[in-house]
């Protein structure tokens, strides 16, 4: 019988031990961690976004110039198909109002149990507390593991690499891997934060007075970008939903130009004439931050964003005033580290892969979610492409004659 290592045990990871555990082969899941699928968990904590049911034409274009790259195996395995396979294993999904998708229980850690049930019961084995440090010399079938026991060898006829990414670190995706593969002479490209924050020169009193507070219905438009959502502002910048989807456009920027400014609307359902007709009305004795919360309903996050971006004698302008309140200026700096980011940009070069997701290299390894050079915004996206990725090489490496 042929063995398989799966190293990473993750979702791209779980997948590819899911597609190999229905045939004749022994599968090996090993991990650094000492449990299964902490960064699935994680993901799982704010509700179990696990994809997307808008029109898979339009789905597809979320990853971007890697569209044409994951396209065979995303049309191989469907959010639709996602969702039958979810449904096949005990878990009912329902398609919220942004048309995400959900388990009916919106909850990860059902969902993880019931798949590491199946998979124990097909035979599937997990090692875990296996951190990976690379193949004993040029030996493609001995890996190397450090343990609690010491330093391990195993062999197996085939390798699956699913290390994830390089964020959030302490759940797993160290992105310590990459340097195992340059030596390998792998082309990979530097891991960089993605779904991430931004740095932002706020001034102290300004972090003080609205650090942890959200900015709610207001738009974000960044060169052709533009979409309505909700944004947090930090101590040290900005992040939430909405910086999240332009955040790789906007780093690509940053990597350019030093900075990138973002505009905001604060009132996207209100045009500059009306802002400027409310804001012309006599003010008498109110003071400004009255005169605003009385014409405009402007609460005090929102009122304290035109100040941080305006002089004080700006303030007595209703023209200026109401053109800052639709084109509102923040000048972001630096992406915050990738340890904090949402996922990873960056990874395996796909020209140094064959169209099974092998390494051209390295016969009989195989890399799959995270590690491959591909990002996309938060909704789903990101765990559909891990998901299909990893069913592809668990095909693939059956074609091998596993």
């Amino acid at each position: 019988m042929k063995t398989i290592a799966i190293i990473g045990a993750g979702a791209a990871g779980l997948m590819a031990a899911e597609t190999l555990s229905q045939e004749d082969v022994r599968v090996i899941v090993y991990d650094a961690m000492p449990s299964v699928g902490r960064k699935f968990l994680m993901a799982g904590k704010g509700g179990m976004n696990i994809s997307h049911a808008e029109d898979f034409s339009v789905f597809m274009t979320r990853y971007g110039t890697r569209q044409q790259n994951l396209a065979p195996y995303l049309n191989a395995f469907t959010p639709t198909d996602l969702r039958a396979w979810l449904s096949d294993l005990g878990i009912e999904t329902f398609v919220g109002s942004s048309g995400r998708v959900f388990p009916k229980e919106m909850k990860a850690a059902p969902l993880l149990r019931a798949w590491l049930h199946r998979l124990r019961s097909r035979g599937v084995q997990f090692s875990m507390r296996h951190r990976w440090l690379g193949w004993k010399n040029d030996d493609t079938q001995t890996l190397i593991f450090d343990t609690p026991n010491g330093e391990q060898m195993a062999t197996a006829d085939v390798v699956i690499l699913a290390l994830g990414g390089g964020s959030w670190a302490k759940l797993g995706s160290t992105g310590d891997w990459v340097s195992i593969l340059r030596e390998k002479g792998i082309k990979v490209e530097t891991l960089q934060p993605s779904n991430c924050g931004f740095n932002v020169a706020w001034r102290d009193y300004f972090k003080a007075r609205f650090a942890g507070s959200p900015v709610k219905n207001v738009s974000l438009r960044f060169e052709d970008f533009q979409q309505k959502g909700e944004l947090m502002l930090t101590e040290n910048g900005i992040e939430g939903g909405l910086i999240y989807a332009a955040s790789s456009r906007i780093r690509e920027t940053i990597f350019k130009a030093e900075t990138a400014t973002i505009y905001l609307d604060l009132f996207p359902d209100k045009t500059a004439d009306e802002l400027l007709k409310k804001l012309s009305k006599p003010r008498g004795k109110l003071s400004t931050a009255q005169f605003w919360r009385k014409q405009l309903s402007l609460d005090g996050t929102k009122s304290g964003l035109v100040r941080e971006v305006l002089l004080v004698d700006d303030l007595n302008s209703s023209e200026l005033v109401a053109h800052t309140l639709k084109n509102l200026p923040v000048i972001l700096l630096s992406p915050r580290p990738i340890d904090e980011a949402i996922s990873s940009a960056g990874g395996v070069c796909f020209d140094e892969l064959n169209d099974d997701l092998m390494s051209e290299k390295l016969t009989g390894v195989f890399y799959a979610g995270e590690m491959l050079d591909w990002e996309a915004p938060t909704g789903g996206y990101l765990l559909t492409a891990c998901l299909a990725t990893g069913r592809a090489v668990g095909l693939s490496a059956l074609k091998r004659g596993c």
